[in-house]
């Protein structure tokens, strides 16, 4: 009896260390990276796979002021964005593969309904980037501007 009782207590203690563990890897797989403007920097989370990008900004209620969301496709091509759950109003800026802005939606608005508007860019883009709406013309951007990231 007594070493059946240990043994469940090992098998617990074995699950509840890797439930630590796949927590800690869950937690600290969200990818981030540092992207400019000029002089001005977002902290982006990295969105590069199909299930990321889907999920996007999706049920977020708030960013801070510097920071988004940089969509990274697998090659340049037409890419339509919505809100769709999505909670706050966002600008986004859509980029081609020398990080040169090629086409911006400013002020997108939440969508809470079944069919929402989809925004396109009409040159082939690589990137795209989420960011609070008003940032785009508080910093002035526009096509033609290029984006580092660090």
């Amino acid at each position: 009896m007594r070493h059946h009782f240990k043994l469940v207590i090992l098998i617990l203690a074995g699950i509840g260390i890797a439930v630590i563990f796949w927590l800690f890897f869950k937690l600290n797989s969200q990818k981030f990276q540092e992207v400019c403007f000029k002089d001005y920097c977002f902290e982006v989370e990295i969105a590069d796979t199909p299930q990321e990008r889907a999920r996007g900004l999706m049920y977020k209620t708030s960013l801070k002021e510097n920071e988004g969301m940089l969509f990274v496709f697998d090659k340049p091509g037409i890419y339509g964005f919505w809100m769709k759950n999505t909670l706050i109003p966002l600008d986004i800026i859509w980029l081609d593969k020398s990080k040169e802005v090629v086409f911006i939606k400013e002020n997108a608005q939440p969508c809470l309904k079944e069919n929402c508007s989809v925004f396109k860019n009409q040159k082939p883009a690589k990137y795209i980037l989420e960011i609070n709406a008003g940032k785009v013309k508080e910093l002035n951007l526009k096509v033609g501007d290029k984006l580092r990231i660090l």
